[in-house]
């Protein structure tokens, strides 16, 4: 099992990316926004299935991505810094776009809902990124399987991101009319989810190369 400390670090950097908009924030707000919270709960069902692939597929080639070269686990983790201070930029450069701009989008059925939100997922580079680059670089072979630990962040990622994202697609509409007469809180949003995730790639940058 992972220790404690990168467990909860990797929690944090999840929580900070789950706060990022991305493809799956936008397309869950849209939908409950323009369709109703329910619409928004099924799509995330979709997301969360594309989310188990990726931490099956991750996991296990991992496993045998570790074992066969050993100075991969250096490059994942200089690659996972690097996409962490992209997303910093985007949180804080001029003119970021909120999630919570209402985008028309037809009515669909509970099927459709759920395989677009899979697609969604699966889509999504965040998630990709996520699991290929930042993952392994909080995994230690030293403290046995390495399959076991990747399985074990991984639920952790799945957990913290339908759990906020089920509260956001909850609570969308109220979110969208609070924040379009306060910009304010929005640029404050941005802010902290930037300065964070920079400081996160800074500390991760300066791990790998000690």
């Amino acid at each position: 099992m992972p220790s404690l400390s990168a467990f909860l670090a990797f929690s944090l950097i999840c929580l900070g990316m789950v706060l990022t908009p991305g493809p799956n924030m936008i397309y869950l707000v849209s939908r409950s926004i323009c369709q109703g919270p329910m619409a928004g709960l099924v799509s995330l069902g979709g997301v969360a299935l594309g989310f188990v692939v990726y931490m099956l597929l991750t996991a296990l080639g991992i496993t045998v991505l570790l074992l066969a070269v050993p100075f991969a686990y250096d490059l994942l983790k200089f690659c996972g810094a690097l996409y962490l201070g992209w997303l910093a930029w985007q949180a804080l450069r001029p003119g970021g776009r909120s999630p919570f701009q209402v985008r028309d989008l037809p009515v669909d059925s509970p099927r459709k809902l759920f395989v677009m939100g899979f697609v969604t997922s699966l889509l999504n580079p965040k998630v990709a990124i996520l699991y290929v680059s930042l993952l392994p670089q909080f995994i230690d072979p030293a403290r046995g399987s390495v399959l076991l630990q990747s399985l074990s962040l991984g639920s952790a990622q799945i957990v913290i991101s339908v759990t906020v994202n089920g509260l956001i697609a909850l609570s969308a509409g109220a979110i969208a009319l609070f924040l379009a007469g306060r910009p304010f809180w929005m640029v404050v949003q941005r802010w902290l989810m930037g300065t964070v995730l920079a400081g996160l790639a800074v500390r991760m940058v300066t791990e790998a190369h000690r």
